[in-house]
């Protein structure tokens, strides 16, 4: 190793490695250890070529300055002080440590056993210091220029009660796309191209919602059954866009993509985990996080520090308790979204980044953090709100400002048109917003982020064609995944010839899609279900990086229709403001008018009573949606009206009657009919107050006031069977676009 001429002071912050013109800055945090070296690594990453102590500390930052590096400089860190695992003290400088601010690593992982801080003693039945260098396995960490030209780049900025999520996974939404180019798929370049953006615009979606992108670890136990961790909920580089997605090698083209985006008004949501990292338990590897400070990042159980608190069932759980951690996470989250323009975040197992002790807290200090940050606090917030501890499941619990994946939503509308009875009062409340849960603290309606399926758990066609889960390629005969899924498999399990039972499926299909896009609330598709994707049953395909996971945009007559319908579904709702409420419904006219915003309805006709709403047998309810009634108010502050609605649902396994309001001065117009292939009438039906409806058994129907004298509903939006799901792209375009990458 040679000697580097100048190492100067430098500064405790920013963290992490800085590039400002003329040299670079390094600097980590970490409150225990005795010495930090700096390692510096050739062009390859193979050849460690100086390691440089840090000197200067300043409130347990270690930090220096190198006046003569540059961009493109790999590095590391190597991290001296006890090992007493006892004491939850890990320090080994043998192990290569990457800096837990890096912006890019580059190089792959290579499992081996010296990448873990300790050795087995089984002569003195201990843990042993391990002395082998990990830095061989390890990939390194690059020192990146920040700059890029963002031009006039701007947020969508779409409202809550405007936005329509589609959750999608980087690599497995392109890799077989026929219109993407070839060495594009998979990557970001190829997410942010042509073909797909104009699909999704197409669709109607306004925002997509990526499975993680931060830098992760595929685990050692799925490696060495031929598998991976294709879902990447293992983290361990809260900085730094996963490279394994990306075409050119440069961090700018993620910048790029969501650039691109953003100029075809899609906003971008990343999901996160900031619950735990990819170093696991006790006897898990050290990668950076347990090297540098193992005391100050983890939970550790006050009795025993050698044992990790796990409230995520993935070993460890980061302590946010801490202030450097806490800051580390929320820098992380500032970075995205300044320096990388996110639209927003979804974060994963979020209560356990409420744990302020064993309990969760949602007054806690990252929610307090949050709320006051200028820039935080006016990115949209989503929170899986549970996770794997005691009392973790806290669904309708988090503070005013957050969103939430609502898991009562997906289990009640399952259960429904699975055919369980006894159900309707739930439905209603999921139906409307679910006010049960989110008005208690001032939330609205849109606090509920609505899903059928996302991607944990059975496809939209899986979840109508198996009762069980089937996940034997994930080599854990098939012990793993949800084994409660409230699906229904119509008559057979898996796919079968018989055409009643497949027409059932499809016409479930349209019941699910139709009942999430009407319901109030922020509807979220898991991408692929407008076109029936199957994983083949498999309901944890985590490990599945390969046809199982990756969406087949193989065409059929029935994709397509599917496909059209779900963007008939998205134009009805954003033409119509009765299904995107900013207020929860009151049940009683409201103040300066004489009707209900909201009437339920029993297959008589008439409003329901409460002996019916607590029928066991009841699988039928209808609701009558007042236009005029919205208690809004437009951009330019004038009162917001709409059409009148008339919602029928049937979970019933036979046909029945609904008598539709006897109201002399108006008519009806049917919008929807899931019983039909199309999911609606050929020709206009018109429906007389006072007449009956024929509800095909488990359907649904919408129909909308005739006679309404307002704005005319919107176009409609059905393609030809003709048309592509991908939108036709000529030789031209794709070569612009490919360039452009």
């Amino acid at each position: 190793m040679t000697a580097r001429r100048s190492v100067w002071p430098g500064r405790p912050f920013p963290l992490g490695a800085t590039w400002d013109g003329e040299g670079v800055n390094f600097s980590i945090f970490s409150e225990h250890a005795e010495d930090v070296e700096l390692c510096l690594f050739d062009a390859s990453g193979r050849h460690e070529v100086e390691r440089i102590p840090l000197r200067f500390q300043t409130e347990h930052v270690w930090h220096c300055y190198l006046p003569e590096a540059r961009p493109g400089q790999l590095y590391a860190y190597r991290v001296s002080g006890p090992y007493e695992p006892s004491q939850g003290a890990r320090f080994n400088r043998n192990k290569l440590l990457l800096d837990p601010y890096a912006k890019q690593l580059v190089g792959r992982l290579i499992w081996h056993d010296a990448l873990f801080g300790y050795r087995v003693n089984s002569r003195r039945q201990d843990l042993s210091l391990d002395r082998r260098d990990s830095a061989f396995a390890m990939p390194k960490c690059r020192v990146i220029d920040t700059a890029f030209s963002w031009g006039d780049d701007r947020r969508p900025a779409t409202s809550w009660q405007d936005t329509i999520i589609y959750e999608l996974h980087v690599k497995g939404f392109t890799q077989l796309h026929p219109h993407v180019p070839e060495h594009l798929r998979g990557t970001y370049a190829g997410l942010a191209s042509f073909p797909v953006i104009e699909y999704l615009k197409r669709l109607g979606v306004t925002a997509i919602e990526l499975m993680p992108v931060h830098g992760f670890v595929d685990d050692r136990h799925l490696i060495e059954k031929g598998l991976s961790n294709y879902w990447g909920y293992n983290s361990i580089a809260f900085f730094a866009p996963d490279m394994r997605y990306c075409a050119s090698g440069s961090v700018g083209e993620f910048r790029t993509m969501v650039k691109r985006f953003h100029s075809a008004g899609i906003e971008v949501i990343l999901d996160v985990v900031y619950n735990h990292t990819a170093e696991g338990n006790q006897l898990g590897p050290t990668f950076s996080f347990r090297g540098i400070d193992n005391q100050s990042y983890y939970r550790l159980v006050p009795d025993d520090p050698r044992y990790y608190m796990d409230f995520t069932g993935c070993g460890n759980t980061l302590n946010l308790i801490q202030p450097r951690v806490l800051q580390l996470i929320m820098d992380s989250l500032r970075y995205w979204a300044t320096e990388m323009h996110i639209d927003g975040f979804r974060f994963d197992l979020a209560s356990a980044l409420a744990r302020e002790l064993y309990d969760v807290n949602r007054l806690s200090a990252f929610f307090e953090v949050v709320n006051q940050d200028p820039v935080l606090s006016n990115v949209k917030l989503i929170a899986e709100p549970w996770d794997l501890g005691e009392g973790g499941y806290q669904v309708g619990n988090f503070p005013s400002g957050w969103t939430e994946w609502n898991g009562k939503y997906r289990d009640s509308i399952r259960a429904y048109w699975k055919g369980d009875g006894g159900l309707i009062g739930e439905l209603a409340y999921r139906l409307t917003g679910s006010s049960d849960l989110y008005e208690h603290n001032g939330r609205r309606p849109y606090a509920s982020i609505n899903f059928i399926t996302c991607h944990d758990g059975f496809t939209l066609n899986d979840l109508v064609s198996y009762d069980q889960k089937h996940n034997e390629a994930n080599l854990e005969d098939n012990r793993d995944g949800e084994s409660n899924n409230r699906s229904w498999n119509c008559g057979a399990e898996g796919p079968t010839d018989d055409p009643e039972i497949n027409a059932l499926r499809r016409r479930q299909m349209r019941n699910f899609l139709a009942t999430l896009l009407l319901s109030q609330g922020v509807p979220m598709l898991t991408g692929g279900d407008e076109f029936g994707r199957t994983q083949r049953g498999n309901n944890n395909a985590y490990a599945q990086n390969n046809e199982i996971s990756w969406v087949d945009w193989h065409e059929t007559p029935e994709a397509l229709q599917l496909t059209g319908y779900v963007r008939r579904l998205i134009e009805l709702r954003r033409a119509h403001p009765t299904f995107r409420r900013r207020n929860f419904f009151q049940g009683r006219p409201l103040r300066g008018a004489d009707i209900k915003d909201i009437t339920w309805l029993g297959p008589n006709g008439l409003e329901m009573t409460d002996t019916e709403w607590n029928q066991s047998y009841a699988r039928c309810l209808g609701v009558c949606l007042a236009g005029d009634a919205l208690n809004d108010f437009d951009a330019h502050g004038q009162p917001l009206s709409d059409r009148d609605f008339i919602l029928l649902l049937n979970a019933h396994h036979e046909p029945i009657d609904f008598c539709i309001p006897d109201n002399p001065s108006c008519t009806w117009r049917i919008v929807l009919d899931t019983s039909a292939e199309e999911g609606y009438p050929l020709e206009e039906v018109r429906v007389a107050a006072g007449s009956k409806v024929a509800l095909t058994a488990r359907s649904l129907m919408l129909l909308e006031r005739a006679d309404f004298q307002g704005a005319q509903p919107a176009a409609d939006s059905q393609r030809s069977e003709s048309e592509s799901i991908q939108p036709v792209t000529t030789s031209e375009e794709v070569a612009k676009d490919t360039a452009a990458s």
